[in-house]
């Protein structure tokens, strides 16, 4: 009997979020069991965030302690992210049913049920790739990419501080603008980010710019062009503050990046920007919300494969284009 299932997903953010819907999967064809989420610490606020998951466990204490759910060693485990410790790990702890892919030579003798499953050359989204892995539990159903909204279950917010409650303008749209992405994804570049902010009426827009503490000094560019149109709160927030910001905020803007599925997740109006390229690509990694859109080329896009840095298949995306959509979605509400 499958009392707890354990979820594996340590990397970043971005990730987590797509596969928070897993548990509401889970929670769905076993309404009893009780999932934990094994994480990095800092991904913790957004696991804690979901309703469909019981507890959070982070990748350090799965190493060194004995593990258990109510008192019990889990279940099962699913390996959403494969990691060849952790496998290792799991499989030492005994836990009755191991679920991995095909495709880790090392879960051939660290798991008990592998999953044929290839990513790379996919078709589906992230969050569909991530629901492939529940065949091991004979749950086969397909879910449209836009019931995956329906499935975060990410609404346990914390309360927004005064501090930062304050900064809302509430006769305004409110405009998270968020550049950087600490280098996991392709990046549209300041200077775009720039020329949308001038473009933007200040009358009906109050525009943020949000980012980690790190990137603040990258972002120097930026405020020295645009600093005194728009409010500066990077760094300013710890991850719990932050998403109850962007819950209180109406939009949010960036390339590929975690806030940006925080964003569609909470319903604001996520405007993710990205270029045309597999694997990373919006079929792949679009934000899925409700009130979500992309920015992307219409174009094949090789020339820039090997050159990261500069990439023209983002960086052509036009500010005034997204202007005009930002202008739209103002006039709709009204």
């Amino acid at each position: 009997m499958i009392h707890s299932i354990l979820i594996s997903r340590t990397d970043s953010i971005g990730d987590v979020m797509l596969t928070l819907p897993m548990a509401a999967v889970l929670k769905k064809h076993y309404p009893q069991v009780k999932i934990g989420f094994i994480g990095k610490s800092y991904t913790k606020p957004v696991i804690d965030t979901c309703i469909h998951v019981d507890e959070f466990i982070d990748v350090e204490d799965f190493y060194t302690k004995d593990i258990k759910i109510d008192g019990k060693i889990p279940s099962a485990i699913i390996h959403v992210f494969p990691f060849k410790q952790i496998a290792k790990r799991a499989s030492n702890l005994k836990i009755p049913l191991r679920i991995g892919t095909t495709n880790r030579l090392y879960h051939w003798t660290t798991c008990n049920k592998l999953v044929r499953l290839s990513r790379k050359n996919s078709s589906l989204h992230e969050s569909q790739l991530n629901l492939k892995l529940l065949k091991a539990f004979g749950i086969q159903e397909e879910i449209e990419l836009q019931e995956i909204a329906n499935n975060y279950g990410f609404s346990k917010i914390e309360k927004l501080s005064a501090e930062f409650t304050s900064l809302i303008d509430p006769c305004k749209f409110n405009l998270i603008l968020h550049p950087k992405s600490q280098g996991s994804a392709r990046e549209w570049g300041l200077d775009n980010f720039a020329l949308l902010i001038q473009l933007l009426d200040k009358k009906r827009y109050k525009i943020f710019i949000s980012g980690t503490s790190t990137e603040r000094a990258l972002l120097n560019p930026l405020f020295n062009t645009v600093g005194n149109m728009v409010t500066d709160i990077t760094g300013r927030m710890n991850l719990n503050q932050f998403i109850s910001f962007i819950y209180n905020a109406d939009g949010l803007i960036a390339n590929s990046t975690g806030p940006l599925h925080i964003a569609a997740a909470l319903g604001k109006h996520a405007i993710g920007i990205f270029p045309p390229m597999r694997p990373i690509h919006p079929g792949r990694w679009q934000p899925v919300g409700k009130n979500a859109l992309v920015f992307v080329l219409d174009k094949s896009c090789n020339d820039c494969r090997k050159n990261p840095a500069i990439c023209s298949c983002i960086r052509n995306i036009s500010a005034y284009e997204i202007q005009h959509k930002l202008d739209e979605i103002i006039a709709s509400t009204l």
